[in-house]
């Protein structure tokens, strides 16, 4: 049962983000396991289980990130990572990408929300041509969204596929997009409270899910002569 992170477990995040080398890892190696590790498993089946629960026909599944990073991938950074996630998202049935839902804590915040971090560029041509075609649902989504704490995120392309006009143009010229919600290390986050924040936030979030999961199954638009 998820009881909250600890004090330990932000001290900890600290300490990897100034000390990420194996020596300094392996002698706090145990404080990893049992104040980040645990509860990031333990908030992870809980929140599987009430989405399924509430939201049965998606199928939910859930992903822990491990603290190593890809050796492959390093690009001049240390071994591990100084801020950790779990992700509920359906099980991928083929190559297209999905949206998902995301808790992350790191050493100065946490943040939780829902949106697309492998959006390709063929659902994104589905995305301007849904708006294009009828810009309403989003309208309303967005205007709902500009009242929420939650705000919207996701690299911008450089240049703009297209004007939507003033409320959709953030929706519409981004090569990655999602919603989140960003607090401090505080309050909430040290005890079983976190849970009932963290699912309301995603239950807030699910009309923005649907309408980005049935992206997939729509028609690729046509590309002029």
């Amino acid at each position: 049962m998820f009881q909250g992170f600890s004090p330990e477990a932000v001290e900890f995040l600290w300490g990897v983000k100034f000390n990420n080398n194996r020596e300094w890892f392996t002698a706090h190696k145990q404080e990893y396991l049992d104040y980040v590790d645990r509860p990031l498993r333990e908030l992870s089946q809980q929140l599987l289980d009430a989405m399924n629960a509430a939201y049965p026909k998606h199928g939910f599944t859930r992903h822990v990130s491990r603290i190593y990073r890809d050796a492959r991938r390093l690009y001049g950074r240390g071994p591990y990572k100084d801020h950790m996630w779990l992700v509920i998202e359906r099980a991928h049935e083929s190559q297209l990408s999905r949206p998902a839902f995301y808790f992350e804590l790191a050493p100065n915040y946490y943040s939780y929300g829902c949106g697309f971090w492998d959006m390709s560029p063929a659902l994104a041509a589905k995305h301007r041509a849904r708006i294009d075609r009828d810009p309403k649902p989003l309208s309303t989504l967005a205007r709902r969204l500009d009242r929420s704490k939650f705000t919207l995120f996701g690299e911008e392309y450089k240049r703009p596929k297209g004007d939507a006009g003033k409320l959709l143009d953030p929706w519409y010229n981004r090569k990655n997009l999602g919603m989140s919600y960003d607090a401090n290390c505080e309050g909430a986050l040290f005890t079983s409270e976190l849970f009932d924040e963290v699912l309301e936030g995603f239950r807030f979030l699910m009309p923005y899910y649907e309408y980005f999961d049935l992206l997939v199954a729509d028609a690729a638009p046509e590309v002029p002569l």
